[in-house]
């Protein structure tokens, strides 16, 4: 998407009303200078990984917990993390690797871990079902089952996602398999394969977020004013002579990014939520929707020691941000050269499809409430409900999913389409082709107002109850969520 298209399809979206009129409850901070700004070295989390022990499991320890982190100089605000102040260690494991984790929650309020993205039974998916009371551990144990891929988790409790996200609770999870192991790629993690959480925040003026959510904040989702990578604004990285990897999350709780360098200078793409693509694409711009991932690499070897770089971000609400920093070091990359193939990467066909279902992602207006406030989220029609199952699906069956944005005239938002448990193929937008950044294995979808995709998914391995939701998290906190259950030729899970 060009730059032009994206600020054209972002005015369309947000043009019925401006950010501060239905704002905040109180004074809000504008996006000033940032202090010294990228004079601070990227955070880059601690990783977890099997240590060999355990009898071939992985015991990995996550703990919920309040900490205080330092966003502007010497002022502290009060945040949420795993294992920390802010965010979480990055997780990275093998195919086939038997994973046990331990999640304390050390909060006064419940929550859960979902691993976005991970296919995994249903009763460890960490969806609303799997609830954390405060001072419980749930310890979920599965072995992985899919190809290499850069997916993350987060919180998913019913009515608190959003907020929970907002105040720091995410985390990478990296699973590694035969292939990616032996493909001539950078893999020195936070040197030359540098994980970026991309999130954008708004503060109060004590400089405490100000996560409030009025009916502007529901409908268009909570959009901030400050960029952060890692958790930090305007940080540097030093990268190396050569092919550097960056692993690109769009972890913010509803805006969309389009990401590109100051210089314009092409980059290409190598992998998209589900995994690599069968090649790499080359492209000077990337767009991505809140959950999505994408992995890119960027050739510094024309660079000299001491050259700079700006990762630049437009935020769909008109905002342009100079992200980070990334410094050119005196060293030389392992990798000088960029594969011309990656893996092969069979696509689900249309002919295999059991079935078709059709899901409209709808703003419903009301009568006699106004413009803002009759105004509801809902798919098919419906809200979400924790008693209701929506779709029953047969285990091992391919479906299409056709999804459509369907708003009111009013009330042109964008959404995206989430589910839980699979990958899937997109077979069409608006009956074109997927643009080759989107053909390969995806989990989340952007639909820009009357946007229609059509999705083909299989339903293998697992019976049970999953979600299916706009990644948009005040979308979903409003409702804009369904359950589908997978269960056995007979009818059982």
């Amino acid at each position: 998407m060009l730059r032009r298209d994206f600020i054209k399809r972002s005015a369309a979206a947000l043009g019925i009303a401006a950010l501060g009129k239905y704002g905040l409850a109180a004074p809000a901070i504008g996006a000033e200078t940032v202090d010294a700004p990228f004079s601070r070295r990227l955070h880059i989390p601690p990783l977890l990984e099997n240590s060999g022990s355990a009898g071939g499991a992985s015991p990995f320890s996550l703990v919920v917990q309040k900490g205080q982190h330092e966003f502007f100089n010497t002022v502290y605000t009060e945040t949420l993390g795993y294992n920390g102040s802010i965010l979480g260690p990055t997780i990275r494991v093998g195919n086939g690797e038997n994973v046990r984790l331990h999640v304390e929650n050390g909060i006064d309020q419940v929550t859960t871990v979902h691993w976005h993205g991970l296919h995994v039974p249903a009763r460890w998916d960490g969806g609303p079902h799997q609830v954390i009371e405060p001072g419980e551990t749930w310890k979920p144990e599965f072995t992985i089952n899919q190809q290499a891929a850069t997916l993350w988790y987060h919180p998913h409790a019913m009515g608190l996602t959003g907020e929970h996200v907002y105040r720091g609770l995410a985390g990478l999870f990296i699973i590694e398999d035969e292939v990616s192991q032996t493909l001539a790629l950078p893999r020195n993690y936070g040197v030359d394969d540098i994980p970026l959480v991309v999130q954008d925040r708004r503060f109060f003026e004590d400089r405490s977020l100000a996560y409030v959510r009025s009916m502007h904040d529901v409908m268009h989702g909570v959009l901030g004013n400050f960029l952060l990578v890692n958790g930090m604004l305007k940080p540097f990285v030093e990268v190396p002579r050569g092919v550097v990897r960056f692993r690109l999350l769009n972890g913010s709780n509803s805006s969309i990014y389009r990401f590109y360098l100051s210089t314009d200078q092409p980059f290409q793409v190598i992998a998209s939520d589900g995994g690599f693509l069968a090649a790499p694409v080359g492209v000077q711009e990337l767009v991505l929707s809140a959950g999505e991932r994408a992995e890119i690499l960027v050739d510094f070897g024309g660079s000299s020691a001491g050259d700079r770089f700006r990762l630049l971000v437009d935020q769909f609400n008109g905002n342009t941000y100079e992200a980070m920093e990334l410094q050119v070091a005196d060293m030389k990359a392992e990798q000088t050269a960029i594969l011309s193939h990656l893996r092969e990467q069979p696509r689900l066909e249309e002919s295999t499809a059991d079935r078709t279902r059709r899901f409209a992602m709808e703003t419903m207006s009301g009568r006699g409430m106004g413009m803002m406030g009759g105004n509801r989220l809902a798919i098919n029609g419906k809200k979400m409900d924790m008693n209701r199952i929506d779709e029953k699906i047969p285990l091992g069956s391919t479906e299409i999913w056709q999804v459509e944005n369907r708003s009111a005239t009013m009330m042109q938002l964008p959404h995206s389409m989430h589910l839980h448990d699979v990958q899937f193929n997109i077979l069409d937008r608006n009956g074109q082709p997927p643009v080759p950044v989107e053909a390969g294995r995806k989990d989340t979808v952007l639909l820009w107002p009357n946007d229609t995709v059509r999705l083909i998914a299989q339903f293998l391995d697992y019976t049970g109850i999953y979600m299916y939701h706009c990644h948009m998290l005040e979308h979903e906190d409003d409702g804009m969520m369904g359950q589908f259950e997978v269960v056995n030729a007979t009818g059982t899970v």
